[in-house]
C-alpha cells in the first residue's frame, strides 16, 4: 500500500485509531513487512500518530500539529506547522519540553478562551533533532564550562564538564556536540569535538557560519571520483537525440564574478512580427544521474551557498565551472525553450527539446547595462553583432514586465548591496548593486522560461517540484492593515480572498515615498514565504497558475531533478504506472529537502553578509553618516546609512528631550520642543557603539541632514 492510500483512508469519516494488526487485517495487507515499514516512516514524520493503546490516528483528529519549532532569544517558541493553511502556534518556554529551535515535533493544540487569541500548544513529542551540533563560544570556569550558541534562537546554553571541554580555553569559538538534550529545568550537555579558534580571529567568523548551518565545505572521494569519469568535453555520443542550435547566435548574461553559468539567452523577430525567445539552460542532469554518488550528495546539499567570501557549490567544481557551465566558445550541451511570443507578450507557441550550443559571448550585467543605458562608445564597437539584440531583449523584457504587472504581480525593488573584502577577509567596501535593465532582462527572460515549462510539465500531469507561494493567511493581513491605516494605506480583501494586486498597489503608491523601504519590508514579512511543492499550488508574488524553477540546475536540486522529469517524458513520452508512481513518491521528498536547504543557505548567506558589515562599522566608531529612518518603535529609531547598514539611534540617547511614542503617526515626538523624528527624514548620525557577537549597530544622532 502506498502512503497517499493509506493517510486517504484514514482521513475518511469512519476511520477510528486501529492498531498495525487491525490495520493489516482490515486492509487485506500482503506484504507486512514493507507495510509495518510504512507505519513507521510515516510516524517519524509526525503525519500519523501512535497513541499510548498503540493504535495509529491522524494528528488533526487528536488536536495535534506536526511542524518545526522556530525558536526565539527570549525562550518561548513557535510552531511552523506542516500543513500549509495553519497558522503559527506560540509555545510557552514550559511548554517546549526540552525541544530546540528547528527540531521537528508534535504539539497539542490548547483550548483559546476567545476566537480572537492566537493559538498556543504544548510538545508533547520531538520527531527529530536539529542541533546535533552547535557552534558557540566556550566559557569556562574551573570545574566546568558552558558554550553560548551563536544561534540566538537557542536559548538554553549548553554545558560542559571538565572533561568534556578537550583542551577549549576561554573565548574560543568551538563547535560542540549534544549528549543530553534539555529538559524542564535542565539545561542539554555536551562535549567539545572542534576548536575553529580564538573569537574574533580571522577566517574563524565565517566557518562559524559554515558550521553552524552544516554545510559541507569538502565532496566524498566517490563522488570526485565520479566526477573525473565525466569527459570535459562535449562528445560525438552525447549529441544523440539533440537539436544543433550552434549557429545560432546566444550569449550569457551574469555577474562579473560567476563562474556557474546556468543560462544563455537568445533572440529573433519571426516572419510574423512575433519574437522567438529561446533560454538555454545546461543540461546538468545529462551528467548527473539519478541515484547515483553525485546525484545523492546534490540532494544532500540542496543547493549551492553564496557566502560573503566563498562559494559552496552542490556540485563539483569540475561540473559547476567546467563541463556543465556555458561557457563563451565551447560546445554545450543544454535543454533548450524556445517560445513564440507575440506583441501582447503572450507565448503563443513553444518548444522543449535536449540540443547542444555554443555560447558566442559572455556577457555581464555591467556591460550590458553600459550598452543600453550609456551608449558606452568602445563597448558598442567590441559588441557591434550584438548590440542590436541587446536592444530587442530590452524591448521584449519591458513588454513581458509590463504584462506581468498588469496581471498584478508584486514587484518589490529592494536595494541590495555587497561587501567587498581585502585579501585577508576584512570588508573594505559597501556596494549598492543596482537592478538594472540588464538584470531586468535576463528575470524577465528566466520567468518566461519556468512559468512555460510549469505549465507543459502540469497538463501532462506528470511527477514534478513546483515553485509554489500561497496567499498570505487574513489573520495577518488584519495585522497588516493596522500598520497601514498609520499611512492612510489598505489592503483590500474580497470574501477573505487576496490578489496580488492589492498588494502591487501599495507597492506602486509608495514608490519614491519616505515610508517606502518600511511598508515594503512589512508587506513581505505578511507574505508566506516560497517553497517548493510536489502540487501546483500557484505563485502569489508572481500572479502566476504555473511556476517552477528550471533554469539553475547548476546550484539548485529542484531544477535538476525536473530535468531528468522533462527528458523521460520527451524520450518516452509517457511513463510506465511503475516508474510513474516512483517518481510521485519521490518529488514530496526532494520538495521538502529542497525547501530546507534553501531556508538554510539564505540564513547563512544573510549572516555572513551582515557579519561582514559589522565589521565594515567597527572600522567607523566615531565616524558620521547621513541615512534615513527606516523605523520608528517605542524604544528608538532604526536609521539606513546610504551603504545599507542599518543600526539603532536608542531613545535614551537622544538628550535633548523627553521624546514619546506616537503610534498612530509613527514618530518619535519632543514633549517640550515639539520635535519630530518620523519614517524618511534624512539624519546625519554618528556610530557609537558595534557588536560584532549580536551584529548589533549603535547610532547617536548628530540631527537632521541639512540643518
Amino acid at each position: 500500500m502506498e502512503r497517499e492510500e493509506l493517510l486517504a483512508y484514514m482521513r475518511e469519516k469512519t476511520y477510528k485509531p486501529l492498531t498495525a494488526e487491525e490495520l493489516v487485517e482490515t486492509l487485506n495487507i500482503a506484504d507486512v513487512k514493507s507495510f509495518l515499514k510504512l507505519l513507521r516512516e510515516l510516524e517519524a514524520e509526525g503525519a500519523i500518530v501512535l497513541t499510548r493503546k498503540n493504535k495509529y490516528g491522524l494528528p488533526e483528529k487528536m488536536g495535534l500539529l506536526s511542524g518545526r519549532v522556530q525558536g526565539h532569544p527570549k525562550g518561548f517558541g513557535f510552531l511552523i506547522p506542516d500543513a500549509p493553511h495553519m497558522s503559527d502556534v506560540f509555545i510557552s518556554p514550559e511548554d517546549l519540553n526540552g525541544a530546540m529551535h528547528n527540531d521537528r515535533v508534535l504539539l497539542r493544540l490548547n483550548k483559546t478562551l476567545t476566537a480572537e487569541a492566537k493559538p498556543e500548544g504544548e510538545v508533547i513529542r520531538i520527531l527529530s533533532r536539529a542541533n546535533e551540533r552547535i557552534v558557540g563560544i566556550f566559557e569556562r570556569s574551573k570545574r566546568y564550562g558552558f558554550v553560548i550558541p551563536d544561534e540566538k534562537r537557542i536559548s538554553l546554553d549548553v554545558f560542559i564538564s571538565a572533561e568534556d571541554a578537550n583542551g577549549a580555553k576561554n573565548g574560543d569559538k568551538v563547535v560542540v556536540e549534544i549528549t543530553r538534550w534539555p529538559e524542564k529545568r535542565r539545561n542539554p550537555e555536551g562535549r567539545i569535538v572542534e576548536i575553529l579558534g580564538k573569537t574574533g580571529a580571522p577566517g574563524v567568523d565565517v566557518l562559524s557560519i559554515v558550521r553552524k548551518y552544516q554545510l559541507p565545505e569538502d565532496f566524498p572521494r566517490e563522488v570526485l571520483a565520479e566526477a573525473e569519469q565525466i569527459p570535459e568535453v562535449v562528445t560525438a555520443d552525447s549529441l544523440e537525440g539533440r537539436r544543433d542550435l550552434r549557429d545560432v547566435r546566444m550569449v550569457t548574461i551574469d555577474g562579473a564574478d560567476a563562474k556557474d553559468l546556468d543560462d544563455a539567452v537568445s533572440l529573433r523577430i519571426l516572419e510574423n512580427g512575433n519574437y522567438q525567445l529561446g533560454v538555454h539552460i545546461a543540461d546538468v542532469g545529462y551528467y548527473v544521474r539519478e541515484g547515483t554518488a553525485l546525484d545523492k550528495e546534490a540532494y544532500k546539499r540542496g543547493t549551492s551557498v553564496y557566502l560573503v567570501d566563498r562559494v559552496i557549490p552542490m556540485l563539483p567544481p569540475k561540473l559547476s565551472n567546467g563541463i556543465c557551465s556555458l561557457n563563451a566558445g565551447v560546445d554545450r550541451l543544454a535543454m533548450s525553450a524556445l517560445m513564440e511570443i507575440n506583441l501582447r507578450g503572450e507565448v503563443v507557441k513553444y518548444d522543449i527539446f535536449p540540443s547542444v550550443i555554443h555560447i558566442d559571448e559572455r556577457m555581464t550585467y555591467e556591460n550590458v547595462r553600459k550598452i543600453l543605458m550609456d551608449k558606452d562608445p568602445e563597448l558598442m564597437e567590441r559588441y557591434a553583432e550584438l548590440v542590436e539584440d541587446f536592444q530587442l531583449m530590452e524591448k521584449l523584457a519591458r513588454l513581458l514586465r509590463n504584462k506581468r504587472l498588469a496581471r498584478g504581480a508584486i514587484d518589490f525593488d529592494f536595494p541590495e548591496s555587497k561587501v567587498i573584502l581585502d585579501e585577508h577577509g576584512k570588508p573594505v567596501e559597501i556596494v549598492k548593486r543596482p537592478r538594472t535593465i540588464s538584470e531586468i532582462i535576463i528575470e524577465e527572460f528566466m520567468l518566461c522560461a519556468n512559468e512555460t515549462v510549469a505549465q507543459h510539465m502540469y497538463l501532462l500531469e506528470a511527477p514534478f517540484v513546483y515553485r509554489v507561494h500561497e496567499e498570505p493567511d487574513p489573520e495577518d493581513i488584519v495585522e497588516l492593515n493596522n500598520f497601514l491605516h498609520s499611512f492612510g494605506y489598505h489592503i483590500k480583501m474580497t470574501d477573505a480572498e487576496i490578489h496580488p494586486r492589492a498588494f502591487q498597489n501599495i507597492v506602486s503608491k509608495v514608490q519614491g515615498r519616505p515610508e517606502e523601504r518600511v511598508i515594503n519590508t512589512v508587506l513581505l514579512r505578511s507574505m508566506k514565504h516560497a517553497r517548493y511543492a510536489p502540487e501546483c499550488l500557484g505563485h502569489f508574488g508572481l500572479a502566476a497558475q504555473y511556476y517552477c524553477h528550471f533554469t539553475s540546475p547548476i546550484r539548485r536540486y529542484p531544477d535538476l531533478v525536473i530535468h531528468r522529469v522533462i527528458r523521460e517524458y520527451l524520450e518516452k513520452g509517457k511513463l510506465k504506472p511503475q516508474r510513474k508512481a516512483k517518481l510521485e513518491k519521490l518529488m514530496p521528498a526532494y520538495a521538502e529537502q529542497s525547501s530546507v536547504r534553501e531556508k538554510a543557505a539564505e540564513e547563512a548567506e544573510r549572516e555572513s553578509v551582515d557579519l561582514k558589515k559589522v565589521e565594515y562599522m567597527e572600522r567607523h566608531l566615531g565616524d558620521t553618516f547621513e541615512g534615513t529612518i527606516s523605523s520608528i518603535t517605542s524604544f528608538g529609531m532604526f536609521v539606513e546609512l546610504d551603504n545599507t547598514v542599518e543600526g539603532l539611534v536608542h531613545i535614551s540617547t537622544l538628550t535633548d528631550d523627553y521624546y514619546q511614542f506616537t503610534e498612530k503617526q509613527l514618530a518619535l515626538l519632543g514633549q517640550h520642543t515639539r520635535k519630530m523624528y518620523k519614517i524618511g527624514d534624512r539624519v546625519v548620525v554618528q556610530v557609537s557603539q558595534v557588536n560584532t557577537a549580536d551584529r548589533q549597530i549603535d547610532f547617536e544622532l548628530i540631527g537632521l541632514a541639512g540643518s
